[in-house]
Formats: structure tokens, sequence, C-alpha cells
């Protein structure tokens, strides 16, 4: 009887001993929802089973000193004394417990896509390097905002061309779900290891392959493409300039007036850019040029001006063909001028006090090298890096949708009139269309060509850019030619009030209408 009740005690002391060792916090604490606060409090107390434990290393150090930490043979932590003396807290003693440990991906659950407008910003998707996540704990404090920032590195084998260091953001659910964030992480990537430094302590991981990467051998050649287009769109968009200037001339109406006015805003888009590009390169060395600043100014504000101006484009036509009487809007051009470089020059002014833009830099997916231009600094500010993506990101986005609609009434307007038109026929007798139906055919077709440049929609298709290669290309051949589509579009307008004048008795049921008519301002 008394060694039966003696086994029994002995066992069940094992039983309540073996959850205090550091190899079973993780089971045990997984029993529970949200496990990432349980794990962090016990893995600081928790007992090792023997000498030599695996993916886990404690450690008592000195706060006053820096300490290296290796949980495994892939990874390394390294923790500068400013991180270790904040984590002490209000605790007089100068040793702090430090814990580095190496779990498994499997474990954290990813949220759904967040509706957060942040989230969305800092939230990274791909798949974790080796499945590796790092836990880095110190003292009985959160250590985070840290002027001097912790390093990790991962060891790689050169398996991945690119990663992105991350950490677990828990979210407000209290579900144990969550995303990877990049925000206070910065990246580089050497021939042996992913170097990874953080301005606080948490779960951190390498997500590889984040998003479509681009070798050096495409980024030349994206390169190319985009310096040759903006080099023809520059010139051809003085050109479109100066024909409106002479329609303009001839015949005084509105809508020349803002077609002028997006031609100039596009004219030093690309000038700006092509400049901005080469000063990048010619200042390697400067990082804190006040001329690539100004640049990076002047490029943004070109950028806003021209989406801007697309868009009172659309507004423009919106008036023309759904509130077609009582349009007569007092100073119109002088108030769309005052929207179209207005609200430009306020965001540009605006960022530019608070010193946002200096040099971007880019990095190739298979190399070491870097890319660099005029631009937004990648170095900002986390605040002020929100507010300008919100200004190249959201305000795009809301341009194309609108001026996507406008472009839809218009295929719809000029499907009615076909159908009005009783010398079209129907689909029924489609092979029996004769050489002059086929000819308003394709007028109809390069008229909606032509408003979708005017209207901006070629910037819709960033969006291509993040599920493939080719989308990067598409996107960068039709944005980068969009001088010569719009000078295309002022030759087709000469040469249809040309037409006009010469033969007046002569009218086109549809497409005539939408270039001449439609397009222009009512008196």
């Amino acid at each position: 009887m008394w060694t039966t009740l003696f086994i029994t005690t002995t066992l069940c002391f094992s039983v309540s001993q073996a959850g205090d060792f550091c190899e079973n916090v993780l089971d045990e604490c997984r029993k529970h929802d949200s496990w990432i606060g349980c794990y962090e409090d016990r893995i600081m107390t928790c007992k090792p089973r023997g000498r030599i434990m695996t993916g886990i290393k404690q450690l008592k150090v000195d706060s006053r000193q820096e300490v290296d930490v290796s949980p495994t043979f892939e990874h390394r932590v390294h923790i500068p004394s400013s991180a270790l003396q904040r984590s002490r807290g209000n605790v007089p003693e100068v040793e702090v417990q430090v814990v580095a440990s190496v779990i498994n991906s499997s474990y954290f659950k990813l949220s759904p896509p967040p509706r957060n407008r942040i989230q969305q910003i800092y939230r990274r998707n791909g798949k974790v390097f080796r499945d590796s996540v790092v836990c880095v704990r110190a003292g009985n404090r959160a250590v985070e905002n840290l002027s001097q920032p912790i390093t990790l590195s991962f060891k790689h084998n050169k398996e991945v061309e690119s990663g992105t260091c991350v950490f677990w953001q828990e979210t407000s659910a209290e579900d144990g779900t969550g995303y990877w964030s990049g925000q206070g992480c910065e990246t580089n990537y050497t021939a042996h290891e992913f170097i990874c430094s953080c301005n606080h302590l948490s779960f951190f991981a390498v997500l590889v392959n984040p998003g479509i990467s681009v070798t050096k051998a495409h980024a030349d050649k994206l390169n190319y493409i985009t310096y040759i287009g903006s080099g023809l769109s520059a010139p051809f968009a003085l050109i479109s300039l100066f024909i409106y200037i002479y329609l303009h001339r001839r015949h005084p109406e509105k809508s020349i007036s803002l077609h002028m006015q997006l031609t100039v805003a596009m004219f030093c888009l690309h000038l700006t850019f092509l400049l901005s590009s080469l000063l990048a390169q010619l200042l390697k060395e400067k990082e804190d040029s006040s001329s690539c600043l100004v640049l990076g100014l002047v490029l943004h504000w070109s950028l806003l001006a021209t989406l801007t101006w697309s868009a009172l484009e659309g507004f423009h036509l919106y008036l023309l063909l759904i509130r077609v009487f009582n349009i007569y809007v007092r100073r119109y051009l002088l108030k769309l001028s005052l929207i179209g470089w207005g609200f430009p020059t306020v965001v540009a002014a605006v960022c530019g006090i608070s010193r946002v833009y200096g040099k971007y830099t880019l990095n190739y997916s298979d190399s070491n090298l870097t890319q660099h231009m005029c631009w937004i600094s990648d170095k900002s500010e986390q605040k002020l890096l929100i507010v300008s993506h919100i200004t190249t990101v959201a305000f795009p986005f809301f341009v194309v949708v609108f001026n996507a609609c406008m472009l839809g009434l218009v295929v719809f307007k000029i499907w009615d009139l076909r159908r009005g038109d009783r010398n079209f026929g129907s689909s029924s007798d489609w092979k029996k269309i004769n050489k002059e139906k086929r000819k308003r055919l394709w007028k109809d077709c390069v008229t909606v060509l032509g408003l979708s440049c005017v209207l901006g929609l070629p910037w819709g298709l960033a969006s291509t850019t993040y599920v493939s290669l080719g989308g990067i290309y598409i996107f960068t051949v039709l944005n980068s030619l969009q001088g010569l589509f719009i000078f295309l579009w002022s030759v087709a307008l000469a040469w249809s009030n040309s037409r006009t004048a010469n033969n007046s008795s002569i009218r086109d049921s549809s497409s005539q209408k939408m270039m001449t008519t439609s397009f222009n301002s009512k008196n």
C-alpha cells in the first residue's frame, strides 16, 4: 500500500514539474487560443532539462554590455546594451535574463486580409524562410522604439534570391491570429545570410518571395523601356501642347484648355523622371543632396498634377454626357485650375517641409546591387511614409475607378447612338457591313482608346505588377509612352476639327460627336 502511494505521488510530482521544462512550454501554451503572451512569459522562467537545449538559449547577462545569442547554428541575435538597460525597467539589479528561441512557423495563424489601411501598408505576405521564427526576449519589460536596433542573422545557402525581415503582429481579436509586419525592420541581403535590423523585441522571421521579384537582367530591360518611353513622351507631349494651343486659338473650347493643362503636367512628369533618375545615379555618395530632394518634390508634384487633371477630364466628361443642359459654371476653368494645380502643390509642399523626399533605393532580387532615384525617401519616418503612400496609392486608385466609370459611360453612349442609327444594322447582318460602317467602328475604337489615355486609365494596370512579371512590363510600356498617346490623340482632334471645318455638311453619328462635340464645352 505504501509502495503504491509512493509511486503515485512520485508520478504526480514528475508530471507537475514537466510543464516547467522549456521544451514543454510551447505545447502547454498552445492549449490557449492566445498563446503568444503565455509563451513569452514562461520562456523566461522555464528550466532546461539538460545542459544542452536545441533551439533555445538562456543567458544571464550584464545589462551594461551588449550580448550575442545563438539559439541555433543558423541564427544569431545581437542585442545592444541600450535595449538591455531598457528591459530592466525599474529593477535595480544590473543583470537581466535574455532568451532566444526558434520555433516552427506553422504555429502562427494568419488573420483574414485587414480592412485597416495601416495594416494593409505594413502587412507582408510570403513563405517563412525554412519555417523558422526567432523569439527574442529580455528582462521584464517590453522593449520597442529603440534608437539602436537589435540585429538578427539568418544564414542561407543561396537557395532564395530575396527576402524581407518581418515580425509577428497579433490582432485585437484575441483568437491567436495575426500577420507578418515589416514595420520597424530593415533587411540586408548578403552572400551567406539575411541581416535584420529591428527597433523592438518580438517574434522575427524572413519572408521569401513576398512579391514578384525582379532580377537585375529584367530590371535593366525595364529601365531601357522606361527611359526610351519617357524620352519619347517628353518631346511628344511638348508637341501636343503646341497643337492644343493652335486648336484653342482657332476654336476656343474648355475641353481643349483641359487637354493643355494635362499635357503640361505630363510633360513635367516625364522630364522630371528622367532628370531624377540621372541625378540619383550621379550622386551615389551624397545621400542628403538638396538637389535630389527638390527633384523628388517636383516628380511627386508632377505625378499628382497628372492624376488630378485626369480626374478633372473625367469630371468634365461627366458634365457633358450626363448634365447636358444647365452646366454653366462661373469661372469654370479658374476653379478647375485651382484644384488641378493647387491640390498637388499643397500636398508636395507639406511633404517637402516634412523632408519626405530624397534618395529612394531599389534592390535587385539576384544581387547586392541597387539602383537609386530621387523620389520619396525610403528612410523617412513611418508616419510620413503613410501620408505619402496615400497620395501615390489611394488617390490614383480613386482616379482610375472614377474615370473608368466615365469611360464606360462613353461606350454606352456610343452604343446607344449606333443602335439608333438604322444604317448601322444589327449583329445578325454583321457580315453585310460595308466599308463605311467598318470605318465608323474603327473610329469608335480609336475614340475609346484615346479617351482611355486622356483619363489616365493605364495607371490602373499598376495592380498587375503584383501578379506577374508580364504585368510589370505592360504597365511600364503603356505608362512610359503616355506622352506619345496624348500626341496621337491631339493629332486625331486636329484632323477631326479640320475635316469638320472643310466639310461641315458631313457628320458622323457617333465618333465624330464624341471627339468634337461631346468633348467640347457647352456655352
